[in-house]
């Protein structure tokens, strides 16, 4: 019987990773879930991870989308999804909450883009700014102007991603990203950022979720509060001494929250 139970409370994850990462990042997350009984699709987007495409074949926003898209359409008419979204990821998610609603249990952003119905493109560009350059410190950033057929790129150096992203993970996982990662590109030019949501399908995907990483020097916790204070109805939760690759640093503590959403929300 209580076999039986523990089935009728799992649910079906969707995992959708942030820039110039890929579907790997979720490796430890992943089997969590997994061992907790639940379904967990982990999505590598376009030219990230193993997918196949180069940067250079891709011309839009919806292009690099295009992987988690195909996922929604797969899910079958009445079941609904947990959709969890990373960094930059939760632009694709949000993208996928705007196609998709029907389909969206809940929505967890993890330390993530997560825009503002009444202005998009305005909270793009004011995340960016805010964020700043030099966050980026050693990486690789190629201008559009540098080569006007290619799209502008950035690629993860390895004191950017010690210093920004991974200094609290194990050094093993450090490695393994250096490794792993692959140029990416925010798209700003893309003009589906001026139509990328609306009040009606994106924001009637509810609730939501936003986790917040305490010791993120990537998107620092201000400007993690600051994306919240722009989508009242949020719900925040904090996890302690998470970096912004979260699912490394504290894997048992993100699992711990997702199970939470997972009992909390059917």
């Amino acid at each position: 019987m209580a076999q039986e139970h523990d089935s009728a409370k799992s649910k079906h994850f969707v995992l959708t990773h942030g820039a110039c990462h890929g579907a790997w990042s979720w490796y430890k997350l992943s089997t969590l879930l997994q061992q907790a009984g639940h379904r967990v699709t982990a999505v590598d987007l376009a030219a990230c991870g193993i997918h196949p495409s180069r940067l250079d074949d891709l011309s839009s926003f919806t292009d690099y989308s295009e992987p988690l898209l195909q996922t929604m359409v797969s899910i079958p008419p009445g079941e609904k999804v947990i959709l969890v979204g990373h960094s930059f990821g939760g632009l694709s998610v949000s993208l996928a909450m705007e196609r998709f609603p029907e389909k969206i249990l809940v929505t967890v952003f993890a330390a993530a883009v997560m825009p503002c119905a009444e202005d998009p493109k305005f909270f793009i560009s004011k995340l960016y700014i805010s964020n700043g350059r030099e966050v980026f410190m050693d990486s690789k950033i190629k201008e559009k102007q540098d080569n006007p057929n290619q799209l502008p790129s950035i690629e993860f150096g390895p004191e950017c991603m010690s210093n920004r992203l991974y200094q609290n993970c194990p050094v093993e996982d450090l490695e393994l990203a250096k490794l792993l990662v692959r140029p990416g590109t925010d798209f700003s030019d893309d003009p589906i950022y001026e139509k990328i949501i609306t009040k009606e399908k994106y924001g009637s995907v509810l609730p939501r979720v936003y986790i917040v990483c305490q010791d993120d020097q990537f998107g620092p916790e201000q400007l993690q509060k600051w994306i919240i204070e722009k989508s009242p109805g949020t719900e925040l939760v904090e996890i302690a001494s998470a970096d912004h690759m979260v699912m490394l640093s504290k894997p048992t503590e993100l699992f711990g929250v997702l199970q939470e959403v997972a009992k909390k929300y059917n």
